[in-house]
């Protein structure tokens, strides 16, 4: 047992036994495996899975086929592993056989609908709230792989800066990246691009279209280090920036700014939101913080590269000391175009602790 899962382990001990709980009982599949990783230590490659995880650490681990079954007992040898065609029968006999066992699931909106369905339905709590809180403050094991993850996003940027040049495509920058991080020994990279001008209004996976003179390439790098990911949100231009560009890009850096000054433990998420929508909305931008231009302004990050909370105005979780988030208020302008920038930091009480070194300016790719 690692460092890290020592630290979780013990979290989750404590968490249960200030609840009145036995264990829990957590779904994760190869997107969703935060939760599985956090509680038993396991990332599921193929198919679906469900652990039931003991304060006392006892681990039950049940997945689909046999190929998944060797990879489970080999990353946990201390685990009981089933590898079965019918994951829920395997689950709803584990939990029978754990009698009057106080048991709680999480994330409640992924268990399986078969699992809890029917009269003979195992009763089990809600424990997607405990298991949120456990995961959103960073313990110092997981705040040194965010550390470490952070410096792997801040070199690959300047990969990508060198390989974004005109004659490009898009997916032979991505290629780029993705093979320095793996040369790098990170095996888990979450990106996106934008590539063009004032017609562009968002980032998606890299397409064919070829980089020219003058474009804003934007990206969201997401390397990930002993499972936990850090993210750096940057645009650039090809060739010197115009006015336009360069007077457009001070709303993105100021509205930055504005998250970042009001960043402390206690804060919460949606006050985070409003102080960076409120610099468009001074400048008459307001419309270009709805959801028909943007998705979030933010969000946490740790063993998922988009974790609760959302930072939007709405959402009213309260930020502690150690939790990591993204202030991003990326979106469209409609004299430049999609453009993005964000850092990720840890919550502290007094403000925060950034470990990026890039700089938060809009990036010259000279030609």
């Amino acid at each position: 047992m690692n460092e890290i899962h020592r630290e979780r382990s013990q979290r989750i001990q404590d968490a249960l036994s200030a609840e009145g709980l036995d264990g829990l009982l957590i779904y994760g599949n190869a997107w969703r495996v935060d939760y599985m990783r956090f509680a038993a230590d396991y990332s599921v490659l193929e198919g679906d899975a469900l652990a039931i995880v003991f304060a006392d650490g006892e681990t039950h681990i049940i997945v689909e086929g046999p190929v998944e079954g060797m990879r489970a007992r080999a990353a946990r040898p201390d685990a009981s592993v089933t590898a079965t065609d019918d994951l829920i029968a395997a689950a709803r006999g584990q939990l029978k056989s754990f009698g009057n066992s106080k048991i709680a699931l999480a994330p409640a909106e992924l268990i399986p609908y078969g699992l809890m369905a029917g009269e003979d339905a195992p009763e089990l709590a809600d424990g997607t709230g405990l298991m949120d809180a456990l995961m959103r403050v960073k313990s110092p094991a997981e705040i040194d792989a965010i550390r470490r993850a952070t410096d792997m996003a801040d070199r690959g940027y300047e990969v990508f800066v060198d390989a974004a040049k005109p004659g490009r495509a898009e997916f032979e920058v991505v290629a780029e990246i993705e093979g320095f991080f793996r040369a790098q020994g990170c095996q888990e990279n979450f990106m996106l691009i934008g590539s063009g001008g004032v017609e562009v209004m968002g980032m998606h996976p890299a397409g064919t279209r070829r980089i020219e003179a003058g474009d804003l390439v934007t990206t969201e790098l997401s390397p990930c280090v002993d499972g936990y990911y850090s993210q750096i949100c940057r645009t650039l231009v090809v060739g010197e920036p115009t006015e336009i560009q360069l007077k457009s890009f001070t709303v993105f850096q100021d509205a930055v700014d504005a998250g970042f000054a009001i960043l402390k433990a206690g804060v919460t998420a949606g006050e985070i939101a409003i102080a960076e929508n409120d610099v468009f909305r001074e400048r008459g931008l307001g419309k270009y913080t709805s959801s028909e231009y943007t998705r979030v302004r933010g969000h946490s990050l740790g063993l998922f590269v988009d974790s609760k909370p959302p930072i939007l105005e709405d959402v009213e979780t309260v930020l502690e000391a150690g939790a990591f988030i993204i202030i991003h208020p990326n979106t469209y302008h409609p004299d430049a175009g999609y453009m993005v920038l964000g850092d990720a930091a840890v919550v502290t009480e007094e403000g925060y602790k950034s470990f990026s070194r890039t700089p938060r300016d809009l990036i010259v790719s000279a030609i």
